[in-house]
């Protein structure tokens, strides 16, 4: 497993969401076939093993039961879970290379993508990274139940962690705005060498709003992957920067 790296305490700022509510615990719980039927639609027209998807449904079933505790997660319905959990974050993976290659999952949140990938690809090296302990504590706790001897997680600000470490490839999955993940990179950017975005359909604007931030920074938009959720659960982009620490 990967080393995690202590952190002091965190200052409470308006961004950590660790005092939000759980799910309603009288809420019925999913049961996990249902999860895994869910698994099978949503990723019926996709190449993968059926014990990839057996293994996410023991993970989404594990996520739904400790949400009832935690605040993890809004979405909770077998065939959202599925597609907006577990395939969006998926697909990441045939964007973008990662075998053997370091991740690091900025505001993972509950561990997306960053479980989804340690799973799906056993040769990457996955860092999940938040600034909410009680969801850190979750990933970790996750990694240990699941045995993801590829993955770790770190209590931090994304920037402060960067500054002391280098990977391959920062992932931000519905993290703020492309030029406020930009910003927030801007002293870290030799670090990694490329920036990944996923975007919800508004991605386009978000990207021109941010493009002179972004050149000026040394950020390139190198690819961009557009793709739909299966029955129309939404439009999804993988915008992919080559971030200075990858140039030259």
């Amino acid at each position: 497993m990967l080393a995690c790296h202590p952190v002091p305490p965190l200052p409470r700022t308006a961004t950590m969401q660790d005092e939000g509510l759980p799910a309603d615990p009288e809420a019925p719980l999913p049961e996990r076939s249902e999860l895994l039927a869910a698994l099978q639609a949503a990723f019926a027209a996709e190449a993968v093993t059926p014990e990839l998807l057996e293994r996410f449904a023991d993970h989404a079933h594990f996520l739904l039961e400790r949400n009832r505790q935690i605040n993890l997660t809004a979405i909770c319905t077998p065939k959202e879970v599925a597609a907006k959990h577990y395939l969006d974050s998926w697909r990441l993976s045939r964007a973008v290379p990662i075998f053997g290659r370091k991740v690091f999952d900025l505001g993972t949140g509950a561990g997306y993508p960053g479980i989804v990938l340690a799973m799906a690809e056993p040769d990457a090296r996955l860092v999940m990274c938040d600034s909410t302990r009680k969801k850190v504590d979750f990933v970790q706790e996750t990694i240990e139940r699941f045995g993801l001897k590829n993955a770790s997680a770190v209590w931090s600000r994304g920037e402060d962690w960067l500054a002391r470490e280098r990977v391959d490839l920062v992932v931000a999955r519905a993290v703020s705005s492309v030029r406020e993940n930009v910003r927030t990179l801007r002293k870290v950017r030799h670090s990694f060498k490329d920036l990944v975005l996923m975007k919800g359909p508004s991605w386009s604007r978000e990207a021109r709003a941010a493009e002179r931030e972004a050149e000026r920074l040394g950020f390139r938009l190198e690819a961009v992957h557009e793709y739909t959720l299966p029955e129309e659960q939404g439009a999804r982009a993988i915008l992919v920067y080559r971030a200075p620490g990858g140039q030259g």
